[in-house]
């Protein structure tokens, strides 16, 4: 188990009484991308809350990060482990900002709780990022209400993988961009797991990101665990009825 970055053993998720998720179990090493698909309400989003400890109630089952258990962790715990060993982004990237205070700011204000960084080399290290995501350098003297979804989702990028983690959350990292910017985004991410080796969960909805950056596939449906696999086993043969419909969507 411990070969693993992330093991998520028969996890079960609920929000109040409610369970959400049932019995999901997965693994991912050092370097691999792992693509969570399914349609919407199938719990993706759940399980990436489930990791990071920002929502939902593990009711059964355990989640390590490397040998470490994390199932349950203090948010203390979490906020060191936040950032220089697990990057997430959002979904709505704009939305995990502070509206009132500069998008610069905050970033280096996160930063600094795990590196002596300079502002200067913040910034020299924010740039080369910005370079490869398409993103503005001014846009870190901006406020996030001044941002359109694209930018905005593009500095949440950029908060999430400026300290190196092991390990990336991403939550639909794709969806608020035009599709050139797409592209540059899916191939900064592959850039960054061979640059530093680092492990990536991404949630999708499009079966194509998934097949063209994953390593394994894990495909849920109403909170269910409908099949789990490398890219060729789930793309090429997938055993499931549910599977073959979302490539055919897809086609």
């Amino acid at each position: 188990m411990f070969d693993n970055i992330l093991t998520v053993d028969e996890v079960s998720v609920a929000y109040g009484a409610k369970e959400i998720v049932h019995g999901i179990s997965f693994n991912l090493r050092r370097g691999e991308i792992l693509a969570v698909v399914g349609e919407s309400g199938s719990g993706k989003s759940t399980i990436l809350k489930a990791i990071n400890g920002l929502g939902g109630i593990v009711t059964d089952g355990q989640i390590f990060f490397g040998e470490r258990e994390i199932t349950n962790l203090s948010m203390g715990e979490r906020k060191k482990l936040a950032g220089e060993s697990i990057g997430t982004i959002f979904q709505n990237a704009g939305a995990s900002f502070c509206p009132v205070r500069k998008i610069g700011a905050q970033i280096f204000e996160s930063v600094a709780a795990h590196k002596n960084w300079t502002y200067a080399e913040f910034l020299e290290r924010a740039e080369i990022i910005m370079q490869n995501i398409n993103l503005d350098a001014k846009i870190l003297n901006e406020y996030p209400f001044r941002l359109s979804g694209g930018m905005a989702q593009r500095a949440g990028i950029l908060a999430a993988t400026i300290l190196e983690p092991k390990l990336l959350l991403a939550d639909e990292p794709t969806s608020a961009l035009d599709t050139i910017t797409q592209l540059n985004v899916v191939q900064e991410l592959m850039k960054l797991r061979a640059r530093q080796q680092i492990s990536i969960v991404i949630v999708t909805h499009n079966i194509g990101v998934a097949v063209y950056m994953a390593d394994k596939i894990l495909v849920l449906r109403k909170g269910q665990q409908i099949e789990f696999g490398t890219k060729e086993q789930i793309y090429k043969a997938p055993r499931e009825n549910y599977t073959r419909e979302l490539i055919k969507a897809a086609a």
